[in-house]
């Protein structure tokens, strides 16, 4: 499993015109359907996966190219346009807000109609959100999260963060098998137009020690964690601020971390896992593993898609309804060709690239 990049993106208030987002259904199933028809299945993931890729997918489909809404507009648009296209052989779940939590019930329903493996999607889906919300902390909160998958449980998330102090969204992508750890170096390339100041970033391989540290200090006797935390409260902090002094004098914070300590994690993933890890908890063992251990945790532009077809704005010029209707209908030509035979396929994708 993988990350394979993150898209920071400016905040825009509104949402898609129905009369668009209506459209984008039609023109993502046909572009998706003609994807699969020729590459298959886990290339169309892959594409997913690409933060520039998706970008331009929803660039193409009429919406705002440096808009946040793009993320949470293009998935529901896929949504709805798969939802009755399961003979493509890919399923999704999640969405915006309150229809990310209920991301858990919609992979059990897909999975007992479709016999899938739910279990393991679902943790998947939730451990993937945890590194992005816990053991990447860089000021986002994330509010979208969807999980594209297919029958052999083959799967990429997008997700999105929001930032309420610089107004910027940042989305997250992965994709399963680019990597063999959900907690080591995850993701493939970080795509970022604004670089944060104060970033933890206990993914990176310069936390591996970090990890490892936590791993042990959690296994230590009881008495000794009490002693290091209270220790911790007194010492002077480093240059970089992961947590407030007075933060580790919070009874409740070192409750949780003893509670944790029971369970006497085997590993980094692991003890990620574990209920009652959160921002707060991973700060306090990174600041502990720096004092304590000497182990300090590591702190192509896409725009000229936009011109295929308009953007929702109106910029770089409104939608042209006439050329979008024109478009879906090519590429139902397109697949309608494409499923001939070889020759007539690739006559058809050489013209699909001319048009896009």
């Amino acid at each position: 499993m993988s990350r394979t990049g993150i898209a920071n993106l400016p905040l825009h208030t509104g949402k898609a015109p129905r009369w668009l987002f209506e459209k984008m259904v039609r023109l993502s199933e046909k572009i998706v359907e003609l994807i699969i028809l020729e590459q298959g299945v886990s290339e169309f993931l892959n594409k997913l996966s690409n933060p520039f890729w998706f970008q331009a997918f929803g660039c193409v489909l009429g919406f705002d190219w440096h808009s946040s809404g793009l993320t949470t507009t293009v998935c529901g648009a896929l949504k709805v346009a798969l939802s009755e296209r399961s003979d493509l052989g890919i399923f999704i779940a999640g969405g915006k807000g309150k229809q990310a939590l209920k991301t858990p019930e919609e992979i059990d329903q897909i999975a007992d109609r479709f016999s899938l493996n739910g279990n393991f999607l679902k943790y998947t889906s939730r451990i993937v959100a945890k590194v992005d919300n816990v053991a990447l902390q860089d000021g986002y909160t994330l509010y979208h999260h969807t999980i594209i998958f297919t029958k052999d449980n083959n799967w990429c998330v997008i997700q999105q963060g929001l930032n309420d102090k610089n107004s910027y969204a940042r989305r997250y992508h992965w994709l399963k098998d680019k990597a063999k750890s959900f907690t080591i170096e995850p993701h493939a390339a970080i795509c970022a137009a604004k670089k944060e100041n104060l970033v933890l970033d206990l993914t990176a391989k310069e936390s591996i020690k970090t990890q490892l540290a936590f791993v042990e200090f959690l296994n230590e006797d009881t008495f000794v964690i009490e002693k290091e935390l209270k220790n911790i409260a007194n010492l002077s902090m480093p240059r970089r601020h992961y947590i407030l002094p007075q933060d580790l004098k919070n009874k409740r914070l070192t409750n949780n971390i003893l509670k944790i300590a029971e369970q006497k994690p085997k590993d980094f993933e692991g003890l990620f896992g574990t209920k009652g890890v959160g921002e707060k908890t991973v700060r306090a063992l990174s600041l502990v593993s720096e004092l304590v251990y000497s182990s300090p945790a590591s702190i192509k532009d896409p725009a000229r898609f936009s011109f295929a077809h308009g953007g929702k704005d109106g910029h770089p010029f409104p939608v042209d309804k006439r050329l979008y209707e024109e478009t879906i209908e090519t590429l139902k030509d397109l697949i309608n060709k494409a499923k001939i035979g070889n020759t007539e396929k690739t006559k058809a994708f050489n013209r699909l690239s001319k048009i896009i």
